[in-house]
């Protein structure tokens, strides 16, 4: 069995002072036994304005945040999921909202540019959100072999489109990391649900780790950070503030509920994604 961790934070507008709390809780992590570390969406930035984060967008391959996230993965000896990190893309006012899989001896694996955009206004609220503004969509559906299983990766508001998980089930997909950071009005209403169902219906371990808290830039994020087994049960949770949640994945315990109750394998209907 692999242990894996979800790390909530309420990162702010201060890069120094975001990876120095992600170092903490990244090194907590590994003293838990992690072997898999998963950073929630937007962990090194929370900007003042949608802005700020493509002023401090990096290239592809090179830059302090990338740095940081393969030097972790290689002290700790650990795979280490970058929730997102802003890369540059073909639109100098837009980045790519990318997360990065680093293996335990540092060396990038993965990267999976987040494809749904979070443009809406919440109802019966005055909070709106338009992340195309600054965010350029990806357009990839990506796996990654790791010695716990196969890891699919997805994004906030990724959680809502089950078609995307279902092309994640056809690539083989037994492990799903979900870095997040949910609006409190929609974390109440919704995140746990969906964070089960989609384990529940692709018969994976989710492992699900969200910003939690008030941040400088006054936005207020759900949290409730969490690791579900593939019957949808909730290992370890955390409803607010800074910290890790662990939970034990068992690929034995896996291969018995797809067996005895293979409803993946029931399936009538595809969707194609390519």
């Amino acid at each position: 069995m692999t242990i894996a961790a979800a790390i909530q934070m309420a990162s702010g507008t201060n890069l120094t002072a975001n990876l120095q709390e992600t170092r903490r809780l990244i090194t907590a992590a590994a003293q838990s036994g992690a072997r898999l570390v998963v950073l929630p969406e937007n962990f090194a930035l929370m900007g003042k304005s949608e802005l700020h984060k493509v002023e401090i967008r990096e290239e592809d391959g090179q830059g302090p945040i990338q740095e940081f996230l393969a030097e972790q993965a290689r002290q700790h000896g650990i795979w280490l999921v970058g929730g997102t990190v802003p890369l540059a893309c073909p639109d100098p006012g837009k980045i790519y909202a990318s997360c990065l899989v680093y293996d335990d001896q540092g060396q990038r694996v993965g990267r999976y540019d987040k494809i749904h955009l979070f443009d809406v206004r919440l109802p019966d609220n005055e909070e709106h959100y338009e992340e195309s503004d600054t965010i350029m969509s990806g357009d990839q559906v990506v796996v990654v072999e790791t010695p716990f299983g196969v890891l699919g990766l997805a994004v906030c508001y990724d959680l809502r489109f089950p078609e995307l998980f279902r092309g994640l089930l056809d690539r083989g997909v037994e492990i799903i990391a979900l870095p997040a950071a949910f609006t409190a009005v929609t974390g109440r209403a919704h995140w746990e649900p969906l964070v089960r169902a989609r384990a529940i219906e692709n018969q994976v371990y989710m492992v699900a780790a969200a910003q939690g808290g008030y941040h400088v830039n006054g936005r207020e994020t759900h949290g409730d950070s969490m690791v579900v087994d593939p019957w949808g049960n909730v290992l370890d949770r955390l409803p607010r503030g800074s910290g890790v949640v662990c939970g034990e994945m068992d690929p034995e315990r896996q291969k018995v509920i797809r067996r005895s109750f293979p409803s993946i394998y029931h399936r009538r209907l595809s969707c194609d994604l390519t």
